[in-house]
């Protein structure tokens, strides 16, 4: 393992989700290196040029930050990519909730050129997803290009476990950080809450239900606040991006720490539930080597057949990526 003073980030995409997390990359102390990828080169050099600038101002950890090419992978620890298509808002609809798997084709052959690249030049670095439609762009990377499994994977469902404790927190007035509790499946419009599972403390739904001294929202209700909360800032100001840009720095530092933490990341499967052909999101082991193990837990009926539609309607947003 590298001493942190010599690790080295490649950031692949310098949208607004990109331009959070290297800014977001730049405050976790955890790279002496970061190098900045777009297809447009003035906006990676000008990112690049704006944070390195940065460094002269007193606290913050003196990084070096430059426009970077492919070669940069060679060398890199981690490389994190968000490039891709991104949703646009419906000026004659605000409240439309665009489905990711629209931009399947568009963000294919950008990861498909993206993969080229990086490939070129290394199989060592983990590589870590948040291009959209995910769960089909990883899907795709793994059956496309020969990359070791186990390093390369997407922030899944990382954020929409954060927005399912948000909303049960604001409905049981506690800090979300409280609620032990995950989504699972896509990351997207069919990613479903794991009740069964979800717990403050040891309390399950039906102990918290009685403190509550009410009825908590059911399993359908829960999914959809989850889901529509993305809409709620896409709608309001156009993209997302502080909420996955701290859940991909919060998965890069248990990379480089190996802290073998659990997080709902999306993997290729390899026959858990019966499923070895997509790539979704479930509890994983992640360390230094990337997902070092996937957790399946056992699910009631309900989930059963939410993860199913989930697994079914990936794999139908990859095949429209083969067009």
């Amino acid at each position: 393992m590298k001493n942190l003073n010599t690790t080295k980030l490649v950031c692949i995409g310098l949208g607004h989700v990109g331009s959070s997390v290297l800014a977001y990359a730049m405050e976790s102390g955890l790279f002496a290196d970061i190098a900045a990828i777009d297809v447009n080169d003035k906006v990676a050099h000008g990112e690049a040029l704006d944070h390195d600038q940065s460094t002269g101002v007193p606290g913050v950890d003196h990084i070096h930050v430059h426009a970077g090419t492919y070669a940069d992978c060679a060398d890199a620890d981690l490389i994190i990519v968000s490039a891709g298509a991104s949703m646009q808002p419906d000026p004659d609809n605000p409240g439309s909730a665009p489905d990711r798997a629209e931009l399947a084709v568009s963000s294919g052959h950008v990861i498909r050129n993206v993969m080229e690249g990086i490939t070129a030049h290394t199989r060592e670095a983990v590589i870590l997803f948040i291009t959209n439609p995910l769960d089909a762009m990883v899907t795709l990377a793994h059956r496309e290009f020969d990359y070791p499994r186990e390093r390369l994977f997407g922030t899944g469902t990382m954020l929409d476990s954060a927005r399912l404790r948000w909303a049960i927190g604001r409905e049981l007035g506690i800090d979300p950080k409280s609620v032990t509790g995950y989504m699972m499946g896509e990351h997207g419009m069919t990613a479903f809450p794991v009740l069964s599972k979800l717990n403050v403390q040891g309390l399950g739904w039906e102990e918290l239900e009685e403190l509550h001294q009410g009825s908590l929202p059911g399993k359908e209700e829960l999914k959809e606040t989850v889901v529509g909360a993305a809409y709620d800032v896409f709608n309001a100001k156009g993209w997302t991006d502080a909420g996955v840009a701290r859940s991909t720095v919060a998965i890069a530092r248990s990379i480089m720490l190996d802290e073998k933490a659990v997080h709902p990341v999306c993997s290729m499967l390899e026959g858990e539930y019966g499923i070895d052909d997509v790539a979704l999101s479930l509890p994983s082991v992640v360390g230094r080597g990337g997902v070092e193990k996937r957790l399946a837990p056992k699910l009631d009926e309900w989930e059963t057949q939410k993860l199913a539609e989930s697994a079914n309607y990936i794999r139908a947003t990859f095949e429209r990526t083969q067009g």
